[in-house]
């Protein structure tokens, strides 16, 4: 037990240290290259203005966006993980994170198409109607399709349309402002504002704190739902807080970056691998430094690996991770046929 909490503390440690790490080095790689002593000079007095530009208004507000809402969409998937029973939940699969990002163009196309600005707080609204519809319709599914592998194939086919759908509205529109949402449309942080930042910190700071507290009932509900009744866990209720806290998480993370692929089912696993536990007050914390480290990275490698031309973050995510999920699914039908 001793050296299991040890191995916590200096495994959270160390994700902490690289994390900063990784702040540093992304703060400082770009189109133009600052060094960590220049950085630290301009976060403590943003006095030069060609120098605050580029770091306060540029690359600060999308390095902070990075790490809330990539560890948002890790925790979002664990969750996932846990409703489903499935090790290849995640919100970019199910098709979640795709009808989420429908429902923030399509509010966006009559909101700008009228001359009315959207809101952060509508943005994510808009991807939390989404997300709960495309929820509701794998739910559906999974009482049909007792096949876990054809239940994802399932919401692969729902992302498919809802992204065609999407590139139609994008493709068509006549607003500027909405045929700049293309990037976005595949997923980036580039654009993110200090506004959108603060937005989505409060929302995803509410939704982790909830789901800590809800971690015991979570837990029990991890062993299976005859335990957790056995405990006298609300079953529905659990259900419910699963079905929110991940359909907000995700949300929150397309409305403002698009969709991101494959950090949502990859990251618990390498997390539970790493952490050698599931529960899910490790988990939580673990998960959230895990996605936030991974998609900085993947981040900084989408802005500066081919600059100044810029791809997109599921473009790098999906090359890292794809990777990760195809091993789950070979290692799953391995387990089944033993």
């Amino acid at each position: 037990m001793e050296s299991d909490n040890r191995r916590l503390k200096v495994s959270f440690i160390g994700m902490i240290v690289f994390l900063i790490g990784c702040f540093l080095v992304s703060m400082g790689v770009g189109s133009v290259d600052i060094s960590v002593r220049d950085i630290i000079k301009s976060l403590a007095n943003p006095g030069d203005v060609y120098m605050g530009k580029i770091i306060i208004s540029i690359r600060l507000p999308r390095i902070i966006g990075a790490i809330v809402l990539g560890g948002a969409l890790s925790v979002s998937g664990f969750l996932l993980q846990i409703f489903f029973g499935n090790p290849i939940a995640g919100p970019y699969v199910l098709g979640i994170s795709s009808s989420a990002k429908l429902f923030v163009a399509l509010s966006m196309v009559v909101l700008l198409g009228t001359g009315i600005n959207i809101s952060s707080l509508v943005m994510v609204v808009a991807a939390f109607i989404g997300s709960l519809l495309a929820m509701a319709v794998v739910m559906v599914l999974s009482q049909r399709v007792r096949n876990m592998s054809l239940l994802v194939v399932c919401g692969v086919m729902i992302g498919y349309i809802c992204s065609a759908i999407t590139e139609f509205v994008v493709t068509f529109a006549d607003d500027t402002n909405i045929v700049n949402l293309h990037n976005w449309s595949l997923g980036s942080f580039s654009g993110i504002s200090m506004e959108h930042v603060f937005v989505s910190f409060v929302i995803v700071s509410i939704a982790i704190v909830f789901t800590i507290i809800f971690s015991k009932p979570i837990g029990a509900f991890l062993l299976g739902e005859n335990y957790a009744r056995n405990m006298g866990v609300n079953i529905k209720r659990v259900r419910i807080i699963l079905i929110l806290l991940s359909s907000i998480l995700s949300a929150t993370v397309t409305a403002f970056a698009g969709p991101i692929s494959f950090v949502g089912i990859a990251v618990p696993h390498i997390m539970r691998g790493i952490m050698k536990t599931a529960k899910p007050l490790v988990m939580v914390p673990a998960c959230f430094l895990g996605g936030a480290i991974i998609t900085l990275l993947c981040d900084c490698i989408a802005r500066t690996a081919f600059a100044p031309t810029e791809i997109s973050i599921s473009a790098v995510t999906s090359v890292f991770l794809a990777p990760v999920v195809i091993y789950l699914l070979v290692a799953r039908r391995e387990v089944s046929r033993g």
